[in-house]
């Protein structure tokens, strides 16, 4: 009796502790109904940066949006997913073409999953000569992959030249990958690639696009604060402000 008792309590926790240990390569949280976001870890310039990245249970398989910046976790998130849901990956976004979002392309390709990016990542992959995805999103295009649809679509300019988001309209999540800042970042982060004049356009489309989201996932840092999208533009009306002030070049 007193086995019986210590395997069900066991098999309660099991679910709330999943990927949640704080040493884990690969943290997994419940986002909202079938949402979850994972992070995973980089060493950049002698310092580890999370990434973070979300993924979909449908009935139709599982959607990934991003690939882990890590990428010995490449399988372990996948045996995860099946871990967890039963379930196999179908498809996987790559929402711009550094690293951190499009360095999965090939292993997942290579696993038969369907790989998407849109038309400008795909020219900067094959311009850099990095694998590239299978499907080319030419334009914004709706999905439906089981009972969910959603919308990736082009902002404009931001984060990066080729960066694209997704909308869920009907559960209001966004998920914004490297484009939005989370609502802790100081500043605008790695700019090498940025177009911050346009970002600000992109920004304000993206408001007026996806209203009222409840849910928004940047690509870094905490990504629980839904004001994060509104203080990225805060953030590069700064940027933007203080360039146009000479201030920039003075520091």
């Amino acid at each position: 009796m007193r086995k019986l008792v210590l395997i069900v309590l066991f098999l309660a926790i099991l679910p709330n502790s999943f990927g949640q240990s704080k040493n884990s390569a690969l943290p997994i949280s419940h986002l909202t109904g079938d949402f979850y976001v994972y992070k995973t870890f980089h060493d950049y310039n002698g310092t580890l940066i999370s990434a973070n990245a979300m993924y979909l249970v449908t009935n139709k398989g599982v959607v990934l949006f991003d690939a882990p910046w890590d990428e010995t976790q490449f399988q372990p998130l996948l045996d995860s997913i099946k871990a967890k849901h039963n379930k196999e990956v179908v498809m996987c976004f790559a929402t711009h073409s550094h690293d951190d979002r499009a360095g999965g392309i090939a292993f997942y390709k290579q696993k038969g999953i369907k790989t998407y990016t849109g038309k400008l990542t795909d020219e900067i992959l094959k311009k850099e000569n990095k694998p590239r995805a299978e499907y080319i999103v030419p334009n914004d295009t709706l999905f439906t992959v089981g009972q969910y649809k959603f919308e990736v679509f082009y902002p404009g300019k931001g984060h990066a030249p080729d960066n694209i988001v997704a909308w869920f309209a009907k559960e209001k999540v966004l998920y914004g990958g490297c484009f939005i800042k989370s609502a802790a970042a100081k500043d605008l982060g790695y700019l090498g690639d940025s177009d911050v004049k346009q970002w600000e356009k992109s920004i304000k489309k993206v408001k007026s696009k996806c209203k009222a989201p409840q849910y928004i996932i940047p690509g870094h840092e905490d990504w629980t604060d839904t004001q994060s999208l509104d203080h990225t533009l805060k953030l590069v009306q700064e940027y933007n402000n203080e360039k146009a002030s000479g201030k920039l070049n003075k520091k």
